[in-house]
């Protein structure tokens, strides 16, 4: 029962990202006197719709996906098509979705907070005696601000960077009675996880947990989606330099598969359900500002060449480009569903 409550969970929560991100540009274009043909929300045949003043709201079988159709790549044809709208309205509109995503990245971080009513600091607990750690000079007390150049947000960077480092040794700056402290080479062991052949380093000291506080929770919210947001950044790059192969890249299918795993380990955990969301709201987010075709950020390149030129680029090349991008986008994520689909049945 508690897979399937979770299971169910997950779908919604994808159809409140999509939902959210399309909305941030209805909603937009509305203000800005634009005309939405159509408001969808899910994909595949349609299973309800009704006609509005302006837009044909639908709603369509499959319930991952959605999209809101303004006629970005027609011509204008009235004072109220999107190409005849002057660029400050159009960057505006297509910025909103994103924004959207993000906005809800930031609303779920306080509400996780409020649910968990707890969260993990980066100040040294304890120790290993004998330790690398100890021998370089860590204490208890000491609050870790900075590890390889990386500022710490959370004690998620600590981890991320204990899990990616290459040779063994890093770089910790600390805060100690009111001082600044840099501790150089600081060794760690190096093993090796025999399941997954995974390379990790031992952690050779623990961190405080504290109980969240009023004082606290503005501060650690604002860390939380600092995390997330720069981690997402630092995972693409490491994609993009081949660090990670696309392999590794999880769909709706995979990240669904990975909720439904922890629900029969872990039981049905709001916090936990939310605390992804919150990470594929702000990926969602990300990702679309990317300047890459049928993107959002790659329509906000052409609308940024438009109002550097004065001119506009013919719909049809514009449209072309996007229809590009959107086939080769189909194929990764064919591909990464394949690939999720895969990892279920083959272990």
């Amino acid at each position: 029962m508690n897979t399937v409550l979770t299971l169910i969970c997950a779908v919604l929560i994808f159809c409140v990202i999509v939902v959210i991100h399309e909305f941030g540009h209805f909603i937009v274009a509305r203000k800005c006197g634009i005309d939405v043909q159509e408001f969808a929300i899910g994909m595949g045949p349609v299973i309800f719709r009704k006609q509005g003043e302006h837009t044909l709201f639908t709603l369509r079988l499959l319930p991952l996906g959605g999209f809101c159709s303004m006629g970005e790549d027609d011509e204008a044809v009235d004072e109220n098509s999107f190409r005849n709208k002057p660029v400050p309205s159009r960057v505006a509109v297509i910025a909103a979705g994103a924004v959207m995503n993000l906005v809800l990245g930031l609303i779920l971080s306080f509400t996780v907070l409020l649910i968990e009513g707890e969260f993990t600091t980066s100040i040294v607990a304890e120790v290993v005696e004998g330790s690398g750690c100890e021998t370089a000079g860590l204490r208890v007390m000491d609050e870790i601000t900075e590890v390889n150049g990386l500022h710490v947000f959370n004690a998620g960077d600590i981890i991320y960077q204990l899990k990616n480092d290459e040779d063994g040794y890093l770089d910790f700056k600390i805060k100690r009675d009111g001082s600044v402290i840099e501790l150089k080479n600081v060794p760690f062991e190096l093993t090796v996880d025999e399941a997954t052949g995974e390379r990790m380093l031992r952690y050779d000291f623990y961190v405080y947990g504290k109980k969240l506080t009023a004082a606290d929770f503005l501060p650690q919210a604002l860390n939380k989606f600092a995390y997330y947001s720069r981690l997402i950044l630092l995972s693409l790059k490491d994609l993009i330099s081949g660090k990670y192969g696309l392999n590794t890249l999880q769909g709706p299918v995979g990240i669904v598969s990975v909720i439904t795993e922890s629900a029969q380990t872990l039981g049905f955990d709001i916090g936990y359900l939310l605390d992804m969301g919150m990470l594929i709201t702000i990926n969602v987010g990300i990702f679309n500002l990317l300047p890459l075709p049928a993107l959002d950020g790659g329509r906000l390149v052409f609308l940024i060449i438009e109002g550097i030129r004065k001119k506009s680029l013919k719909p049809e090349t514009e449209g072309m480009v996007h229809f590009v991008g959107f086939a080769l986008l189909m194929l990764l994520m064919l591909a990464v569903t394949f690939n999720d689909v895969k990892s279920i049945f083959v272990r």
